[in-house]
């Protein structure tokens, strides 16, 4: 979805540091919850654009919808405009 809007995210502009938590839901461990944040590097301008693409790719990740209801997942982000 960065692409889309020419904000490239190839790995010296993007990454991410994840954790979760595992519990015990009745008996069962499982991986209840997911929090994701992501780390940034936009084109001077597009803080906005970056803004919108992050707040629909939940509802279009395919690792996000796969688990959608089993598993809460949260994400923030920081972005650091490049000149």
């Amino acid at each position: 979805m960065l692409e889309a809007r020419e904000i490239p995210s190839y790995p010296d502009k993007l990454h991410s540091d994840v954790e979760g938590d595992i519990e015990n839901v009745d008996g069962v461990i499982r991986i209840t919850k997911i929090r994701v944040h992501y780390h940034i590097k936009i084109p001077k301008g597009k803080t906005e654009a970056t803004e919108r693409s992050l707040s629909l790719h939940q509802d279009k990740c395919p690792a996000a919808t796969s688990v959608k209801g089993a598993i809460d997942i949260s994400w923030t982000a920081d972005f650091v405009e490049e000149t």
